[in-house]
């Protein structure tokens, strides 16, 4: 498959889901990213700023299998991966998978989830598979995680452990519309849902061969040893505890390819580096000072990041 092709499965995606959104491009567009690039996105921010609805109008444009946990404090990691039960008119022990047996899988509200069930997603996640009783079962691609968790001060909310966020491609967060966008919302929902007539645009083989497409897309070695210094200088600032692990730079790899296909390139640029950099990067960062860990002091400090490093020029990286 061409970049081309790529970014018009994109494109009908987008289309399809701006029949339910209203604006939010940028926060489409970081969905899209992770999608294409095979990893998995967190949305963040307070209840009723469509977190879910976006999730879901994704899950709708594709030609896959969808399914939805609601995560509460009583869930069970069974719950979500299945069970071996005794089927007794067989005579014998039969597995019954979980909602986790599914290409695109809604976390909703992860965070009120105890850490014991939230740390059953990191082999699926990771590995695309799932063990249960000794029993390795792989999961079908594509497999993409979307989970929605309200900010960690609200009550009955338990912090996501580092090993999870790190697993997470991209965190996101939505905002508040603007108040034109706001009346554009009252308006499409005035008589109607959008979201039962939304159907499937692209296909399952789609996207599948669009996530093997994109690494191809050609970057140089000055532009993957600017990805590197990124991380080490994340590793040695003085308000960092624990900096940008080697998946956190394979993944703002993955991420910055697709960004410049999404934006009509077969290269990368600096600038679809930068552009990715805070969604991919932010959330890893463990700061020293705990108190600020949730609010915008990760990304503040991405950006210093990357304001303190020099760029590689055109003539380096060789690819316009």
């Amino acid at each position: 498959m061409e970049y081309v092709a790529v970014r018009e499965i994109v494109d009908r995606i987008r289309m399809n889901i701006g029949q339910v959104i209203i604006g939010k491009e940028l926060v489409v567009n970081q969905m899209l990213t992770a999608l294409i690039a095979s990893g998995h996105v967190l949305l963040e921010d307070v209840p009723g700023t469509g977190k879910t609805m976006l999730a879901k109008a994704l899950a709708k444009s594709m030609d896959c299998s969808f399914q939805r946990i609601q995560f509460t404090p009583d869930l069970l990691p069974s719950d979500m991966s299945g069970i071996n039960f005794y089927n007794q008119k067989m005579g014998e022990f039969e597995f019954r998978p979980g909602p986790l047996f599914a290409n695109i899988v809604l976390a909703d509200e992860i965070n009120r989830a105890t850490p014991r069930t939230q740390s059953s997603l990191l082999e699926c996640m990771e590995e695309r598979q799932i063990s249960i009783d000794g029993t390795t079962h792989q999961l079908e691609r594509p497999f993409m995680v979307m989970a929605t968790q309200n900010p960690i001060d609200n009550q009955g909310t338990f912090p996501l452990p580092e090993a999870q966020l790190d697993r997470f491609m991209m965190k996101i967060k939505m905002g508040y519309p603007s108040a034109e966008e706001g009346l554009g919302i009252l308006q499409r929902f005035q008589l109607n849902n959008p979201m039962d007539i939304l159907n499937p645009v692209v296909q399952r083989q789609e996207i599948i061969d669009a996530q093997k497409a994109v690494s191809r897309v050609k970057i140089s070695e000055d532009l993957l040893r600017y990805i590197v210094m990124i991380a080490e200088a994340s590793r040695i600032h003085p308000e960092i505890a624990l900096g940008i692990s080697p998946r956190g730079t394979q993944a703002l790899l993955k991420a910055a390819q697709v960004w410049a296909v999404i934006h009509d390139r077969e290269y990368v640029l600096p600038d679809d580096i930068k552009a990715v950099a805070e969604p991919v990067l932010a959330h890893r960062l463990l700061l020293k000072n705990k108190y600020n860990a949730h609010t915008s002091e990760a990304e503040q400090l991405i950006a210093r990041i990357l304001n303190m490093i020099t760029v590689p020029t055109e003539q380096e990286i060789g690819m316009v």
